[in-house]
């Protein structure tokens, strides 16, 4: 039937120890600390790609519904979560030194995935990675309510997978304790429902429905939306961060080293796998996924994978 509570520890996250033990015994990393302002060049490529997309299948019809959709699928996901990769640099200030350039990235690359969370996102993703595992401030946890309710039913995994942008905003709605509300929140919702309105008004609904569905496709039912399992999803409680390794991340700014950027998180995405060559006896040691597809058919039909299995503390 499967694991039906979450996973506890009363340890510190492995991240911290292991950075400090790492820099010791390799100070050559702190040479990969820095920012990587080719990112932007990426970002106004791929907002370009996804405006271009959007446009035509707005200039397209309705009649092209299915032609729309299928490409989300096949294109838009993957530059949607580009976007997302991007924002979580920005985040980490990893693109410019200037704060506030970062801030205008993650205003940018929000522009065309019609729902306004990167902000939010920046806030939330921080404190993710300062409170690991706290259920009080750290959105990334699965709530009891979604755990119970999603249980080990594979037609409920793959609908939570296909709704997880939902599911995410419910989880932030629930974490009282962290304030979003600033004047760079407020900017993000009126830069995106601009966008949103503007493609409206000039080109109709289709274009603002490819890219909504680029962004469920990028955060759900998806290979790359195979990420969130990824990460932290674990069926063995000694190890709560997990890595992918396969060629999904030459186009999403190798977002899958999670493991690798909880433990430097000010170690930009083109040196991510540098940091794994230069330490592998801490990397090669440890389990990793190489293949988001397998992952995402693994995680809805194995009775033992469900919501519960996080670590808590």
């Amino acid at each position: 039937m499967g694991q039906s509570n979450f996973y506890f520890s009363n340890a510190a996250q492995p991240h911290t120890e292991r950075s400090v033990e790492m820099l010791k015994k390799y100070p050559q990393i702190t040479k990969l600390i820095g920012r990587n302002p080719w990112t932007f060049l990426i970002l106004t490529g791929v907002v370009a790609l996804q405006m271009t997309l959007a446009i035509a299948f707005g200039q397209l019809g309705s009649e092209y519904w299915w032609l729309m959709l299928l490409t989300a699928y096949c294109v838009g996901a993957f530059a949607a979560q580009a976007h997302y990769s991007i924002i979580h640099e920005a985040t980490h200030n990893m693109i410019f030194k200037n704060r506030i350039l970062n801030k205008f990235c993650i205003l940018m690359a929000d522009l065309s995935n019609t729902v306004p969370g990167a902000i939010g996102f920046s806030i939330f993703h921080l404190k993710h990675h300062a409170y690991m595992g706290d259920d009080t401030l750290d959105a990334d946890l699965p709530t009891v309510w979604e755990a119970r309710m999603v249980g080990n039913s594979p037609v409920r995994k793959a609908i939570w997978l296909a709704l997880f942008p939902f599911f995410q905003i419910y989880r932030a709605l629930k974490l009282t304790k962290i304030n979003v509300w600033s004047g760079w929140m407020v900017l993000n919702l009126v830069l995106v429902f601009s966008v949103n309105a503007t493609l409206v008004y000039f080109f109709g609904w289709m274009s603002v429905l490819y890219l909504f569905s680029s962004m469920m496709f990028a955060l759900g039912f998806h290979p790359v939306g195979a990420r969130w399992v990824q990460e932290h999803y674990t069926l063995d409680e000694a190890q709560e961060t997990f890595s992918y390794y396969g060629p999904i991340n030459k186009v999403t700014l190798n977002i899958g080293y999670h493991v690798e950027h909880h433990d430097f998180p000010s170690v930009p995405w083109n040196k991510l796998p540098v940091l794994r060559k230069i330490a592998p006896e801490y990397y090669n040691t440890l389990g990793y996924h190489p293949s988001w597809a397998k992952l995402m058919y693994q995680f809805i039909t194995d009775g033992e994978y469900s919501l519960y299995r996080r670590v808590k503390r």
